[in-house]
């Protein structure tokens, strides 16, 4: 026993070494299905309009390795074109030389990793393999189309608003930077055990010529079926002008209120060492905004620095330009006849735009083509919304959708069968002496 303990591979060898046996045995696998498929294709194509002009090899990254596929080449008589039919049959473009998955994964570790170049490192440690650059992650962002029309289930009258700004640098531009306006949508709470979720949660990047609210309007009617007669609308925000705008632009439909974490963070800074600050923190947590401007009012000009004494004036002036954006907007709605049980004080405005900023800010500067594409995929992960990145003709029609899943299950399955001897002899503990524990193991996996 004491040479097994302390000769041979270690359990992180003997998992790496398995981890790339089942890479190199699936991209086999995948090779050969794609073959098979292709040339199924070529049998069922019309020969009318498809005409074979020969066999091309194509080397494509994948999740499991590079794997190289040759696959038929054919003119479409009818269009005029060359295309293959396998890439349009699976949607992909095999000229790209990477796969869909591999696209979508590199995608997903750019917009919720810190960088590009750490998306290309942690790919690299994923696959175990040097994958893609910085630079063409970058660029598969660039190119990528977003679906930005999913419509949501309606579930109440109420739809609620988180309204922020997000200041981004720009690169070679006049202007050093420029705020990019976030709005999160949803329709409410949903609690689960001790955690909170958001229920129907959508994200608004303005990014069009048009005032912002008004887009947003355009926003809710597509995506929530909002109607201006019927439903109301409850937007939290700081006291920007833009968003205190949409006051104005929604009128008796929609209660607005100031964000209570922006005011809290001010009256702090403001009166953290006065005497009465727990009474105007408690006047904030109790939606006492009439007691809240008293106790305001009573520490102006004993704060004893001209600094605090004009923030504190401002912040009382900017309360007064707004009445009731700090009250209670549920007993607003209540008033509406609106059934408030299991809705929650807003706030998460500053939660979602920190989201935001962790991955855009931190020193980094953005053309203005970057940061549009950037935040356009980053809201399609965040709100599952479908990403392109190739728009190939689809051959078989929608109709025949089963036909064609028919025909790829039937690809695996064949090649499936296959498997035993595509593994055979690929595990190399399996053709040493028998007695070791490592070989007893691994042949009483045999059939699992």
């Amino acid at each position: 026993m004491q040479q097994f303990i302390t000769s041979g591979q270690t359990l992180k060898e003997l998992e790496a070494e398995l981890f790339s046996m089942l890479q190199k045995t699936y991209g086999e696998m995948l090779q050969q299905v794609l073959e098979w498929l292709d040339e199924e294709l070529a049998k069922q194509r019309d020969k009318k309009r498809y005409y074979l002009k020969d066999k091309r090899t194509v080397q494509m990254q994948t999740l499991f390795g590079e794997v190289e596929v040759r696959r038929n080449y054919y003119l479409d008589r009818e269009k005029g074109v060359y295309t293959c039919l396998l890439d349009a049959f699976l949607g992909f473009d095999g000229a790209k030389g990477v796969s869909p998955l591999l696209e979508e994964t590199a995608i997903e570790l750019a917009v919720t990793g810190p960088s590009y170049r750490q998306a290309a490192e942690a790919l690299e440690k994923m696959v175990g393999y040097a994958v893609m650059s910085h630079e063409t992650i970058r660029q598969l962002i660039l190119q990528a189309t977003v679906d930005k029309h999913r419509p949501m289930e309606r579930t109440q009258q109420v739809l609620f608003v988180e309204a922020d700004g997000l200041y981004v640098k720009r690169q070679r531009s006049r202007r050093k930077g420029k705020e990019e306006k976030i709005l999160a949508v949803h329709q409410g709470w949903k609690v689960n055990g001790k955690r909170v979720s958001l229920v129907g949660k959508r994200h608004y990047v303005h990014d069009t010529k048009e005032p912002v609210w008004e887009g947003l309007e355009t926003f809710l009617m597509e995506e929530y079926g909002y109607d201006p007669t019927r439903d109301w609308v409850v937007i939290n925000g700081d006291g920007a002008a833009w968003i205190t705008a949409c006051r104005e632009y929604f009128g008796e439909r929609a209660f607005f209120q100031l964000d209570r974490f922006h005011v809290a963070r001010e009256i702090r800074e403001c009166v953290k060492d006065h005497p009465r600050y727990r009474t105007i923190q408690k006047k904030l947590a109790l939606f006492d905004e009439k007691g809240l401007l008293t106790e305001l009012h009573s520490a102006v000009g004993t704060l004893g620095e001209e600094k605090k004494e004009k923030q504190l004036e401002g912040l009382i002036q900017r309360i007064e330009s707004m009445p009731g954006c700090l009250s209670d907007y549920r007993a607003w709605l209540r008033e509406k006849g609106i059934d408030t049980t299991g809705m929650r004080p807003m706030g998460s405005a500053e939660g979602t735009m920190h989201v935001f900023a962790k991955r855009v800010k931190n020193g980094r500067s953005w053309c203005d083509r970057g940061i549009r594409a950037f935040l356009d995929v980053m809201v399609a992960v965040k709100d599952g919304l479908t990403i392109g990145t190739w728009k190939g003709e689809v051959v078989v029609e929608e109709e025949k959708r089963s036909e064609r899943e028919t025909m790829v299950k039937r690809g695996i399955k064949k090649v499936g069968a296959k498997i035993e001897e595509v593994v055979r002899g690929n595990i190399r503990y399996l053709q040493q002496s028998c007695g070791t524990p490592i070989y007893e193991v691994l042949k009483a996996l045999k059939g699992f």
